[in-house]
């Protein structure tokens, strides 16, 4: 099954605050334009990016109101124009509006998204982070019409529990279990990914189920779980792409299992709803600084010029060692979440990101923050 348009359908608009010095000031790049017509194809991100150093401070140019249920839309055509009130710089957007024998309409495109809706499509329903008790307790996958293990698009598959018929479904497999040690030292389990293998829709309910496969990623067999599909719950009508606040995590895991990715991948962070994390949040990706031991004639060792003697010294005693700035990697944006985990792109990577990266609240290129980015 397809998700459909109005799924994925992501809004998003900004506002303003001001320009220069604070913290919380922003930064116009020096080629700004003064103004841009929106195309399709456009992400909020990508314009952005025109205008600030910072395309996550979006909120501030645009003046959105998060509270507001119904924000302004841009659509491809749309011109937006830099303008100065008072000194600060906002954002008007004058809209596309053509004319027709039935009267002026708008273009019929929808509003551009946060960022490319393919990018992140396939991990809305594909990708899920369950309880373990809970996966259990769903309906399994019995056996096929066909005798062959795995099951494929246009096979009939037998499945127990209730349904009802026209009910689209989707059939999973479990994948990693997910956990992480807290401050105390003690392991926290996160939940388990379940990862789609087919999609279906029910044809004949009663004792046993028949369930029609529409699609299939990798093939679905006996014992794969199946869960019902809400599209509607698949992504926020709105979403609003904004820093994040008081949240502080590590990169989890990567979807591939590799250990580093570079900008326009995904990456499950160890953070999630239970800890205030929302579609659109965006993080800034930092790596441990390195930890420098000390030899007998006082010259620093690097990590890989270290004996087992220092490395077990540097692990366990800071009287003879120090700890190097952390390092800026990059910037990653949530646009899924779940209790104790959440699902973000990378959308800009200074170098790559990897697993155990700390998450903190992005920070601003001013002359006091410039710094601190790349760890000086």
């Amino acid at each position: 099954m397809d998700v459909k348009p109005k799924s994925l359908l992501i809004a998003a608009c900004f506002g303003l605050t001001s320009m220069f010095a604070l913290a919380d000031s922003l930064t116009l790049k020096a080629d700004h334009p003064e103004a841009y017509e929106v195309v399709k194809g456009d992400t909020l991100w990508d314009i952005s990016a025109k205008f600030l150093d910072d395309p996550w401070r979006w909120p501030a140019l645009w003046g959105v109101n998060p509270q507001v249920s119904n924000p302004h839309l841009i659509y491809p055509g749309d011109k937006l124009t830099l303008v100065f009130i008072d000194g600060e710089p906002r954002i008007v957007k004058k809209s596309f509006i053509k004319s027709s024998p039935q009267g002026r309409v708008q273009s019929k495109n929808g509003p551009i998204p946060p960022v490319q809706l393919s990018l992140i499509q396939a991990y809305l329903n594909k990708n899920r982070v369950v309880e373990s008790d809970w996966l259990l307790q769903q309906p399994m996958l019995l056996s096929g019409e066909s005798d062959a293990s795995y099951h494929i698009k246009g096979e009939v598959v037998y499945v127990q529990g209730e349904f009802e018929k026209g009910q689209q479904v989707g059939i999973y497999q479990p994948g990693r279990q997910f956990s992480k040690v807290d401050e105390q030292g003690d392991k926290q389990d996160l939940g388990q990914e379940i990862i789609m293998t087919s999609t279906g829709i029910v044809i004949e309910t009663g004792p046993i189920n028949k369930i029609e496969l529409l699609s299939d990623f990798r093939g679905s067999q006996a014992g794969d779980r199946v869960i019902g599909i809400d599209e509607e719950s698949l992504l926020p009508a709105y979403f609003l792409p904004r820093a994040a606040d008081s949240v502080t995590g590590r990169v989890l895991a990567t979807n591939d299992g590799i250990r580093e990715v570079g900008a326009l991948q995904v990456v499950y962070l160890d953070v999630g709803k239970a800890q205030g994390v929302e579609p659109g949040h965006v993080f800034s990706s930092f790596r441990d600084g390195k930890k420098i031991v000390f030899d007998r004639d006082g010259k620093p060792l690097q990590p890989d010029e270290r004996s087992s003697y220092h490395k077990l010294k540097a692990k366990f005693s800071d009287d003879n060692a120090l700890t190097m700035p952390d390092t800026y990697r990059g910037d990653l944006m949530v646009f899924k979440t779940f209790e104790q985990v959440a699902l973000a792109l990378v959308v800009k990577a200074d170098k790559t990101i990897r697993v155990q990266d700390k998450l903190q609240t992005p920070l601003s290129v001013t002359e006091d923050t410039y710094s601190a980015k790349r760890g000086e």
